[in-house]
C-alpha cells in the first residue's frame, strides 16, 4: 500500500481524503445510535428494571424546583407565592406529566415543588430545557428568593455540557503543545504539519466510522472522548516513527536515492512495525468486549476504529505526502544548491544522530555494563511504585464525586440537606400472577412496616406503591436518608435484599422480586466487573504473549513483553492510588477531595487494556530495531545498544506527545477522566524512561542470543556474524 501511494502520490492523498470525507458524510447521514437504558442493565438491578418496564412502571423522570432564602429566614408568604407561580408555569408545559403540591422542609427554611416529566429516564434530557427556562423566569419574577432546579435529568445535562467544554479546553491545550514538540523533533514547519494533519484527519474519519458502527454496537456517550484521547496519541506517534525512518534513510543515502525509494525503505521497516503495533493495540483492546458491558464495548469500538484509521493514514496519505514534499523541495532548488543542501542535511543529520547517540549511550551504560544490578534495582523500583495498588478501593463515581461547578449539583446539595429523604430510593419490583396481586400488596405493606422501624430508612416520606394495569407487576419505592457512597446506604440495600424481602415478598408463592435504584445498580455493576475481570485479564495476557511471539518469532520476547507490560500497568495503578485515593492530588493540584477518595470502577480495567496496547507500541518499535541489527549479524548485546539508541529519540518524542495529550485530561472536571489521564501519562513516562531504557536492555543483555529462542533464522544470522569476526561466538551470549 505504501509503495503504491509513493509511486502515485496524488492518488494516495486523494484516496485518503475521499475515505475521510465519505466516513464523515455517511456517519452524519445515519447519525449516532445512542445506547438505551436496557443496554446498561446488569445483575439483579437490571432484572428489576426489565420487570418494571414490562409493567410500564419504569422510574419516572423527576425534577425538583427548590425555593429558599438567599440569606436569613425564609419569607413564607413570598415562598408560597413563588411555589404557586412555579406550579402554574410547569403545568402549562406539554413536557410535564404532573406537578405535586409544594412540600416544606423539616426546619421550614426550604420549599420544594416536584415536577414529573413525561416519558422515561432514557428520554429525560430532551425535556430539561423548557423546564429550566420556566424556572429561570420564576427566579426573575421573585428576585428576593433563590429559585433553582435540580434532579437527575438536569444533572445529566450539566455533566454533558461540562464534558463538551472540557474537551474543547483539552484540544486547545493539546494542539499547540504537540506542535511545539514536533517542531523540536523535526525543525521544519512543513514536516510538523504532516503528523498533525494526519492525526486530525484520522480522528475525523474515526468519528464518522464510529457513527456508522454505533448502529451495530450502540455508543455509550464516551466515544468522542476516547477517539480524541487515543487518536491524537497514536496518530502522531505512528507518523513520527515513519517520518523518522525516512529521514534516517535519506541521510544515509546522501541524496543518491529518490523519494519513492526512500519511502519504500521506510515502509519495509517502520511501516511494518506500525501495522504490527496497530494490530496489537486492536487485539488487546478487543478483550474489553469480554466484559459484556456497554461502556467498555463502546470504549473498545472507538479505540479500535481510531487506531485502524491511524494505521491506514500512515500507509496511504503519509507516503504520498512525503514524496510530494521532497519532489517540491527538489524542484525549487538548483542542482548545485540541492547537492550542497543534501550534503549539509546529511552532515546535520549525522551530527544530530551522533549527539543523541552519545546521550542515550550514556543513559544505557548501566544496563549494558551492569545488567543484573540495573535489572534488579529497576524492577524493585517499579514494584515499590506498584505496592499501593494492593489497597485500591473501587467505586462507581456518582453524584457525590461530580464537580460542584455544575449549578444543578449545587442545587442538589441544598435539596438533600433540606430533604435528606430524597438522597436515595430503592425500587422493589415484584412479578407474580395476577390472582396473587392482593397477596403481593399485603407483603409489600408488611415490608413497608418493617422499614418504618429501621433507622437505615427514611420515615418523613411515605413509600410509594404502584401496580401495573394487568396486576402482574408491583413496585415499592423506599427512601434512604444517606449519601450514595455511604456505608449506611450499602447496609440498607444488604438488609433489604437478604432479610426483609425473603421474609415478606419471598413468602408469596411464585413471586419473583428484585431491587434496583442508584445504590443497587452501582453494587451490581461492581460485582459484574469482578466476575468478568479474570476472563478479560487472562485473555489479554494470552493475546499479548501470542502477538509479541508472532511478530518477533520469539517465545522469550513474548514472555518479556507480558511481564514488562504488567510492571508498567501495576506501577501506574500504584501511583493513581497514591494521588487520588490517598488524596495527594488534592494537595498538589487542588483537585476536589470528593473526586479523589476512591478510584472509578471502570478505570482499572480500561487502563489495563489500553496500557497493554500502548506499551506494545514501544515494544514493537524498539525491539524491531534491535532485531534488525541482530539479523544483520550484530551480536545481541551490541544490537540491544544499537537498536535502543537508534530508536531513542523518536520514542522519547512520541512519549512526550502522548504524555501531553493524556495530561490535559487531568484538567477535565470528570473524576474518571482525571484518573485515566493521569494514569496513562504516568504509565507512558515509566514505559519510555524506565522500562525501555533500564529494564528491557538489561534483560536482553543478560539473555543474549537466548532472547530470540526458538528462531533458527536469528541463530544462523548470529553465527554468521560471529564467523565474520564481529565478536567471538561465546561473547554473543549462547546458552
Amino acid at each position: 500500500m505504501a509503495t503504491w501511494s509513493a509511486r502515485r502520490p496524488w492518488r494516495g492523498v486523494a484516496v485518503w481524503l475521499a475515505f475521510v470525507v465519505l466516513s464523515l458524510a455517511v456517519g452524519s447521514a445515519v447519525g449516532t445510535h445512542q445506547a438505551t437504558a436496557d443496554d446498561y442493565r446488569t445483575g439483579e438491578a437490571g432484572r428489576a428494571e426489565r420487570m418494571a418496564a414490562q409493567g410500564h412502571l419504569d422510574h419516572e423522570p423527576v425534577e425538583q424546583v427548590l425555593i429558599s432564602a438567599r440569606s436569613g429566614p425564609l419569607d413564607r408568604a413570598a415562598a408560597d407565592a413563588a411555589a404557586r407561580d412555579i406550579t402554574v408555569r410547569m403545568r402549562a408545559l406539554p413536557e410535564v406529566k404532573r406537578v405535586a403540591p409544594a412540600v416544606r422542609s423539616a426546619d421550614g427554611g426550604t420549599l420544594r415543588v416536584e415536577v414529573t416529566m413525561k416519558g422515561t429516564d432514557a428520554e429525560d434530557k430532551k425535556y430539561v430545557a423548557p423546564l429550566a427556562a420556566q424556572t429561570a423566569a420564576a427566579q426573575r419574577a421573585h428576585p428576593a428568593l433563590r429559585v433553582e432546579e435540580t434532579g437527575s435529568p438536569s444533572i445529566s445535562v450539566g455533566v454533558d455540557t461540562q464534558r463538551d467544554n472540557d474537551l474543547a479546553l483539552s484540544e486547545a491545550i493539546t494542539l499547540p503543545i504537540t506542535l511545539l514538540t514536533l517542531l523540536a523533533v523535526f525543525g521544519s514547519a512543513v514536516m510538523v504539519a504532516v503528523p498533525l494533519v494526519l492525526a486530525l484527519t484520522s480522528i475525523a474519519a474515526a468519528v464518522g466510522m464510529s457513527m456508522i458502527v454505533s448502529h451495530l454496537l450502540p455508543d455509550a456517550g464516551v466515544g468522542m472522548n476516547v477517539i480524541i484521547l487515543i487518536g491524537m496519541a497514536v496518530g502522531v506517534d505512528y507518523t513520527l516513527f515513519y517520518l523518522k525512518r525516512e529521514r534516517e534513510e535519506r541521510a544515509r543515502s546522501g541524496g543518491r536515492i529518490g523519494p519513492e525509494a526512500l519511502v519504500e525503505l521506510a515502509a519495509a521497516t517502520s511501516g511494518r512495525a506500525i501495522v504490527a503495533s496497530g494490530l496489537a493495540v486492536v487485539v488487546s483492546t478487543a478483550t474489553l468486549y469480554l466484559a459484556t458491558d456497554i461502556v467498555f464495548s463502546s470504549l473498545a469500538t472507538c479505540t479500535i476504529i481510531v487506531v485502524l484509521a491511524a494505521v491506514l493514514s500512515s500507509l496511504t496519505a503519509l507516503p504520498a505526502l512525503l514524496v510530494v514534499i521532497v519532489r517540491r523541495a527538489e524542484r525549487r532548488a538548483a542542482r548545485r544548491a540541492e547537492r550542497r543542501a543534501a550534503k549539509g542535511a546529511t552532515r546535520r543529520a549525522a551530527k544530530d544522530h551522533a549527539g543523541a547517540g552519545r546521550v542515550w549511550t550514556a543513559l544505557l551504560r548501566p544496563a549494558s555494563r551492569r545488567p543484573a544490578l540495573t535489572l534488579c534495582v529497576s524492577v524493585l523500583l517499579m514494584l515499590g511504585l506498584a505496592a499501593p495498588a494492593l489497597g485500591m478501593q473501587l467505586r462507581v463515581l456518582n453524584k457525590d464525586s461530580m464537580s460542584r461547578e455544575i449549578p444543578a449539583l449545587r442545587a442538589y446539595d441544598r435539596l438533600t440537606t433540606a430533604f435528606p429523604e430524597l438522597r436515595i430510593q430503592h425500587q422493589v419490583v415484584v412479578q407474580a400472577q395476577a390472582d396473587r396481586s392482593a397477596e403481593v400488596t399485603r407483603a409489600l405493606r408488611e415490608l413497608e412496616r418493617r422499614t418504618e422501624r429501621d433507622p437505615l430508612f427514611a420515615h418523613r416520606i411515605r413509600p410509594v406503591l404502584r401496580t401495573s394495569a394487568d396486576h402482574r407487576i408491583h413496585t415499592l419505592y423506599l427512601a434512604v436518608p444517606y449519601k450514595l457512597s455511604s456505608p449506611e446506604a450499602l447496609a440498607s440495600l444488604d438488609r433489604l435484599r437478604k432479610d426483609y424481602l425473603p421474609h415478606t415478598v419471598g413468602t408469596v408463592a411464585g413471586a419473583q422480586f428484585a431491587v434496583t435504584g442508584d445504590v443497587p445498580h452501582d453494587t451490581d455493576y461492581l460485582a459484574h466487573q469482578d466476575e468478568k475481570l479474570p476472563l478479560v485479564v487472562g485473555m489479554l495476557l494470552l493475546l499479548t504473549f501470542v502477538m509479541t511471539a508472532l511478530v518477533f518469532r520469539s517465545l522469550v520476547l513474548g514472555l518479556i513483553g507480558v511481564v514488562l507490560n504488567l510492571l508498567s500497568a501495576a506501577a501506574a495503578f500504584g501511583l493513581v492510588v497514591v494521588f487520588f485515593q490517598h488524596g495527594l492530588a488534592s494537595t498538589l493540584f487542588g483537585f476536589d477531595p470528593a473526586a479523589t477518595n476512591a478510584i472509578g470502577s471502570r478505570v482499572p480495567l480500561f487502563l489495563f487494556v489500553i496500557l497493554f496496547g500502548l506499551s506494545m507500541d514501544y515494544q514493537v518499535f524498539v525491539v524491531s530495531r534491535i532485531r534488525e541489527a541482530a539479523l544483520a549479524g550484530v551480536p545481541t548485546r551490541q544490537a540491544v545498544l544499537q537498536g535502543t539508541v537508534t530508536s531513542a529519540k523518536v520514542v522519547t518524542s512520541a512519549a512526550a506527545v502522548m504524555v501531553t495529550v493524556f495530561a490535559t485530561f487531568m484538567l477535565l472536571h470528570l473524576a474518571e477522566m482525571k484518573q485515566i489521564g493521569f494514569s496513562l501519562a504516568v504509565a507512558v513516562l515509566l514505559d519510555a524512561f524506565v522500562i525501555r531504557v533500564m529494564i528491557l536492555p538489561a534483560a536482553l543483555t543478560l539473555l543474549g542470543r537466548a532472547t530470540w529462542w526458538p528462531s533458527r533464522g536469528m541463530w544462523r544470522a548470529q553465527e554468521r556474524g560471529a564467523a565474520a569476526g564481529n565478536v567471538p561466538l561465546q561473547a554473543v551470549g549462547s546458552p
